[in-house]
């Protein structure tokens, strides 16, 4: 674990941004459970924390033109401002895809969006998305850089998910007709990119910390 220095402004963005990936893990909490159990009151719910999670951003974008302007000779604090603000875009995009699982959900009910042989491997997506996000979590409140592997070992688990689930769509067997497959395919994508932007946001949390370019992350994986 290592300390990065921050003024009171970057700690209010740090606690803002903490804030907006609690928002987003239960958004994703409540998103998958309405998958599995069709539930509208749910989806919109995760629907309306999307515009919340949008709030959040909007106003990091805002504090982050108050920083640049006030710390513009600290290049430490530059690069922990720059690194929150890409942070946050990740987030942002997370609720997004919370909010599209949702509104799949939604648009379905009271039938469920999924056929009911693709319920246990959306639980175990839904899982790896809950892991993947507490991990991310805990980085960014103790600024713990050592969770990279662990981050991207998870991502590695829902990346074999995504494979599995083309390969039922793809299979002979496929039942459920052409609309199905492309839902089935498109919910399992968001689920893909969900841990994708987890370790987005590692690689940042990287580049923050010790100041090496996040890129150099990638030969690990």
């Amino acid at each position: 674990m290592t300390e990065v220095a921050a003024g009171p402004e970057l700690g209010a963005a740090e606690v803002e941004l903490i804030n907006m990936a609690n928002q987003v893990r239960h958004a994703m909490h409540e998103a998958t459970s309405c998958l599995i159990v069709p539930n509208l009151t749910k989806a919109e719910s995760v629907i309306e924390t999307d515009v919340i999670v949008d709030e959040i951003a909007n106003k990091l974008d805002r504090l982050g033109v108050e920083l640049a302007a006030t710390n513009s000779g600290d290049v430490a604090a530059i690069r922990q401002l720059l690194s929150q603000l890409r942070i946050a875009s990740s987030l942002e995009r997370m609720g997004d895809l919370a909010a599209h699982i949702a509104k799949a959900a939604r648009r379905r009910y009271p039938d469920s969006a999924i056929p009911a042989e693709l319920v246990p491997t959306f639980e175990r997506m839904g899982s790896v998305a809950d892991s993947v996000m507490a991990l991310t979590l805990s980085a960014l409140k103790r600024h713990d850089s050592s969770l990279w592997t662990e981050i991207h070992e998870t991502d590695d688990q829902m990346d074999a998910l995504h494979r599995e689930m083309f390969r039922v769509v793809l299979a002979p067997g496929w039942e459920y007709g052409m609309e199905s497959a492309i839902d089935v395919t498109l919910l399992s994508r968001y689920f893909e990119r969900y841990a994708d932007h987890a370790v987005s946001i590692m690689r940042r949390m990287v580049h923050m910390i010790t100041g090496e370019p996040y890129a150099n992350t990638e030969s690990e994986g």
